[in-house]
């Protein structure tokens, strides 16, 4: 006899676990902390035909598998799919399965709030947006020279990393300036690039992968984060960057515009190192930018406390139990 589904019991299916170290794992772990207080939270990254009552799965293609498979099962029973930045630049125009798990979900989760306009127009209904969180930090005094740039990126096409390189080549000359870089080498040939690069510049340093927690705290004693990626479907380090009171410098695409708000000033586009490297001499030699892009982003702080996306998630949750 099947035994009664449960419905106070939830799959939350995630592509990469802690070892990962990436978005995906970040938000994963921080939703399971928010649920658990509500519904039984079981964290997996692949779905093998159990009886909770809801799936919540991070990623359309590369959970894929799991949520065809939920499903096949649970024909009726609630299934939220949150899409990446892959997901929704990239892969739902192109990749099968990605399509089908936006045909097969009750609702759509996208993580800036203008992801849902890269939907296909009959699945925009299902969109709900819900911004990540994490905790504000007060602003740190940082010595005014040299101007600290950071990016917080792993090493593969998406992040742009290159953009990054050139503009610290064409400001290499500036002693006034030092540049790290954190992110595990997940493509070998940029990484290899990365590694030439801070032997050819003393400026530039590759620290690799970091914890996330010495991570937060490179991007509070950051003067500037720079975020160059190609395509995000919201990255957590610019909503930390705000959190800390970190200035953004960031590629003019939706999944950033979608977090600093469309109105941002200090944008280029992804391949533009040039452009970076203008708003980098603007950040070392106006004293006012740097305080401005500050007091921008502080007006959209509020969106990234914790308690509002608990509870965007919880009403998302229950609106399906």
């Amino acid at each position: 006899m099947r035994r009664p589904s449960s419905p106070h019991v939830l799959a939350l299916v995630t592509p990469a676990l802690a070892d990962a170290n990436n978005g995906n794992w970040q938000t994963a772990r921080r939703w399971a902390g928010f649920l658990r207080a509500h519904v039984r939270v079981l964290l997996m990254q692949h779905w093998e035909a159990g009886d909770e009552g809801i799936m919540v799965a991070l990623h359309a293609r590369r959970s894929a598998p799991s949520i065809a498979a939920w499903r096949q099962q649970h024909p009726t029973r609630p299934l939220v799919v949150v899409l990446t930045g892959t997901d929704l630049y990239r892969d739902i125009a192109e990749d099968a399965a990605a399509k089908q798990s936006l045909e097969l979900a009750d609702r759509l989760v996208v993580l800036n709030e203008l992801g849902a306009r890269a939907l296909p127009e009959a699945q925009r209904g299902k969109a709900v947006v819900c911004l990540q969180s994490c905790r504000r930090w007060r602003t740190r005094t940082r010595p005014p020279s040299p101007l600290r740039v950071l990016m917080v990126g792993h090493l593969r096409e998406e992040k742009s990393p290159r953009t990054y390189f050139e503009a610290v080549r064409q400001l290499a000359h500036r002693t006034d300036m030092v540049f790290e870089h954190i992110g595990g080498g997940l493509d070998p040939v940029l990484a290899e690039e990365a590694r030439a690069l801070a032997l050819a510049q003393p400026c530039y340093r590759w620290l690799g992968a970091l914890p996330h927690a010495l991570t937060r705290e490179r991007i509070a004693d950051a003067h500037v984060l720079v975020h160059p990626s190609r395509m995000e479907g919201g990255a957590h380090v610019v909503i930390e960057a705000i959190q800390s009171g970190t200035p953004v410098l960031a590629s003019a695409i939706d999944g950033n515009l979608g977090l600093l708000g469309s109105d941002y000033p200090a944008t280029f586009a992804w391949d533009d190192a040039r452009a970076l490297a203008d708003w980098l001499l603007r950040a070392r030699d106006d004293a006012t930018m740097l305080p401005a892009l500050r007091e921008h982003l502080s007006r959209r702080a509020d969106c990234f406390e914790p308690a509002h996306e608990r509870q965007t998630l919880l009403t998302l949750v229950r609106s399906l139990s």
